[in-house]
């Protein structure tokens, strides 16, 4: 269906929206905030006019719902209002999942200028303990923004997804029993 994680950004992008499908990643489980072993991966919502480029959606937002839950429970723990966030990594790298982000969570998401900022991050550690970087400080004037994703969704919209997708993440909830396999 889609051969290289490189089609799926102008796959997804050539639809407005999932069209109602959503896609639950639970292909080993839910993590946090769910945390549900028994979870499986699930695809809802198909009618006979579902493309292949409205499940290529439904996969990006499904990441990003799944990120948002994660956003929430951290910021319900914290009592802090989350005010950006910022993203890297091989993902960072597909425009419209980010913006998916951006409009699922209704914050900004902020991409560096360079995508491997984890990596980076050790390296900065290793000079800073060598004595190559004198402070954090200097570090940080290292990073720099490469683009900013505002919230494009209004809140109406975003609640109806936000809705949709735990209704979709309650199906894909203790699918299996123990350990067990349906089918």
């Amino acid at each position: 269906m889609i051969r290289t994680s490189a089609e799926v950004e102008e796959l997804a992008g050539s639809v407005l929206n999932s069209n109602g499908v959503v896609l639950v990643p639970a292909f080993a489980g839910l993590g946090a905030p769910h945390w549900d072993p028994y979870a499986r991966g699930a695809l809802l919502g198909m009618t006979r006019g579902t493309t292949r480029a409205h499940i290529a959606r439904a996969a990006l937002e499904g990441i990003a719902l799944q990120v948002t839950d994660v956003l929430e429970a951290m910021q319900a723990d914290s009592g802090l209002p989350l005010a950006q966030l910022r993203v890297d990594g091989g993902a960072s790298a597909n425009a419209l999942l980010m913006q998916i982000q951006a409009d699922v969570s209704g914050i900004d998401v902020v991409r560096p200028k360079n995508p491997e900022a984890t990596v980076l991050g050790a390296a900065y550690l290793a000079g800073i303990a060598v004595g190559f970087w004198p402070d954090k400080e200097a570090i940080a004037r290292q990073w720099q923004i490469d683009r900013v994703f505002k919230p494009k969704m209004d809140a109406g919209t975003r609640g109806n997804v936000r809705e949709t997708w735990h209704n979709a993440l309650g199906r894909a909830k203790g699918w299996t029993n123990q350990g067990e396999t349906h089918g």
